[in-house]
């Protein structure tokens, strides 16, 4: 396949990616600067030769965060000491689980690991031996997350239900007066949630943010019930061959918490910040008033870009923005986008947001979860470009 074969393909994938399964909202018409960006970014990739899937890099760091997974694994069930020893082991794996996500289920399912079909389900389905489903991962995240970031009532992942308050247009209960302290005790639990009761509500519902996917069926089906059962085999069944119940279920828990708090922050720091747009379709139209590619820049919002180990970990997801934009190129070219996006966004007049240090976004976000508590803010506030710690 010739190198213009391969953009053309790509950017195919990109738009049925990110489109929804069932168009009932649509944005602005196309501009100039997604074409401009695309050109930028296909240049790149011409001008240096590099793959935007299939890369080294990512086949290296795959078998570094498997073997990482493995080992605490077997330490903790085969090997584990008394509590001042298991405890260090349980945090590595449940942070090897989180890293899976962030990195090779993510790249996987957003078709951004490698130019083969195959590979990239492959690797999606590594979410299924976390205990979640690739399946339904795809159609909500995908098609729905990904098209509608940050609009009420249509982005699921902003909805919480009685939980929290996460964008200004949602219904305010008085327990939001302090979701800035429980929230983050809650995100632990995010696992648990979807291992035990998301995914099966989801299966028969089959509806996320007010839209419909079509259920898993034949080979779909069976990886859903297969992965569930190879996940609870790993979690609990083998465990228990070798420890009493209460230590298995402490343990799991334990894991699955230290699993849910870094997959909770990070992809909140993303989007339910004070710097993030929080846009609702033009009550006159019923359409939203810029064009997709404007409406990424104004949702989203990075941080910590200059930390190269928080990228690693994270899988590039603190380059959200360029995530947003190009979801089906492998993250570890991120950084190296980022500047051409940035520049971009300038040129155009779009706000491009980030926050300097990973600490300055987990404070943006403790203030956006107060602010959408407080009764006295029910509006997005205007807040500067580039924010620091």
């Amino acid at each position: 396949m010739t190198w213009q074969q391969q953009s053309t393909a790509i950017r195919r994938d990109e738009e049925l990616s990110t489109a929804p399964a069932i168009p009932v909202l649509k944005f602005g018409a196309s501009d100039s600067f997604y074409t401009e960006l695309r050109r930028r970014v296909d240049q790149y990739f011409l001008a240096t030769g590099k793959s935007r899937r299939d890369s080294p890099r990512m086949y290296m760091k795959t078998a570094i965060i498997l073997a990482w997974f493995v080992a605490s694994y077997a330490l903790l069930v085969f090997g584990m000491g008394p509590w001042w020893m298991a405890i260090p082991v349980t945090v590595l794996l449940g942070i090897s689980m989180a890293a899976i996500g962030f990195n090779i289920q993510h790249d996987g399912g957003h078709h951004a690991y490698s130019a083969r079909a195959w590979i990239n389900r492959m690797m999606a389905m590594s979410l299924d031996m976390l205990g979640g489903s690739s399946y339904l991962w795809a159609r909500k995240h995908n098609g729905i997350h990904h098209a509608y970031a940050n609009i009420t009532g249509h982005d699921d992942d902003i909805n919480l239900g009685v939980f929290a308050r996460l964008s200004p247009h949602q219904k305010r209960l008085p327990l939001h007066c302090l979701q800035q302290y429980y929230m983050w005790a809650l995100y632990g639990f995010l696992p648990l949630k979807w291992q035990l009761y998301d995914d099966f509500r989801d299966f028969v519902v089959a509806r996320s943010g007010g839209q419909h996917y079509d259920r898993p069926k034949g080979w779909d089906l069976a990886v859903f019930f297969g992965g569930k059962g190879v996940f609870f085999t790993l979690a609990l069944l083998i465990p228990l061959l070798m420890h009493s119940l209460w230590v298995v279920l402490l343990y799991y828990v334990a894991a699955s918490i230290v699993q849910g708090v870094m997959l909770g922050v990070v992809f909140q720091m993303a989007h339910c910040v004070e710097e993030a747009d929080f846009p609702l379709p033009s009550p006159d139209t019923g359409r939203m008033e810029i064009s997709w590619a404007a409406h990424q820049v104004e949702t989203t919002v990075n941080f910590a870009r200059q930390s190269r180990w928080l990228s690693w970990l994270v899988g590039g997801l603190n380059f959200q923005i360029e995530h947003h934009l190009f979801p089906q190129i492998c993250h570890v070219h991120y950084p190296q986008l980022a500047p051409l996006v940035e520049q971009t966004c300038q040129e155009f007049g779009l706000r491009y947001r980030a926050q300097e240090t990973l600490r300055a976004s987990i404070v943006s976000h403790f203030r956006w979860l107060r602010r959408m508590g407080s009764p006295e803010r029910t509006a997005a506030p205007s807040t500067p470009d580039i924010a620091t710690a």
